[in-house]
């Protein structure tokens, strides 16, 4: 479904992603895993269409993107749940929900069947449904950023650090909740520093060193990996 070809990023005279190669299939679940300031933020954005790419290709479902706006892959099957949640929080739940259908409302698709897979995926989210995002918890804002990402009706799923900042429990609730997604047959791939919960929910995974591509294969090899298990995992 997606394909990153010999991807090269940079923030003017600094290179943030080098010769970057990667692919997800269909229905799979890919975890893009390293330390802080790997890249792996920069390549999520690359996909979506916030960042430039200087050289190299981005193909999705058969199509070139890498020189299209961001809005215009929305359209085709990209959705986004950003680094840091990124919700409005002058808007109530529902409102944040609803953001992300302005194109099927502008065709006068109705949103209804949306908002409900949404609140029976988080039925918390449901019982906030007026609530003001500023006064959601840590853990309910993260799942009201992965609903927003996912009532744009995505064929790709970019998570980026869905635990970050929550207490395990609340990482574990909103993984299993990425596992239920994934059982659903959505494409995902997710950025994520905590690398058990990441290996948990991926068939495959790739691990980012310095805006490269250090180490790549399926989810239970790199678990057994030593240079894995050393660096990310503990001994």
């Amino acid at each position: 479904m997606l394909a990153c070809n010999d991807l090269t990023v940079a923030y003017g005279d600094i290179v943030a992603l080098q010769g970057v190669t990667l692919e997800v299939g269909r229905g799979e679940t890919v975890a893009l895993i390293g330390a802080n300031g790997a890249g792996k933020t920069t390549l999520l954005h690359a996909i979506s269409g916030l960042n430039p790419v200087r050289s190299g290709d981005i193909v999705f479902e058969g199509t070139s993107v890498a020189r299209l706006a961001s809005d215009r892959r929305v359209e085709l099957g990209i959705s986004q749940a950003p680094e840091g949640r990124r919700i409005f929080p002058g808007l109530t739940v529902e409102e944040n929900l609803t953001l992300a259908t302005v194109n099927w409302r502008r065709w006068r698709q109705p949103i209804g069947d949306d908002l409900a897979r949404a609140f029976d995926l988080f039925p918390r989210l449901k019982e906030r449904r007026r609530q003001l995002g500023w006064s959601l918890s840590g853990g309910e804002q993260q799942m009201l950023a992965i609903g927003r990402a996912l009532m744009a009706r995505p064929r790709l799923l970019l998570l980026d650090e869905p635990s970050l900042g929550l207490a395990p429990r609340l990482a574990e609730e909103v993984y299993e909740r990425v596992r239920q997604i994934a059982d659903s047959g959505l494409t995902i791939l997710v950025v994520e520093q905590n690398t058990v919960l990441a290996l948990s929910v991926a068939d495959r995974a790739y691990v980012l060193e310095t805006g490269r591509i250090a180490l790549q294969g399926t989810a239970d090899d790199l678990k057994q990996n030593t240079r894995v298990r050393e660096a990310y995992l503990g001994r």
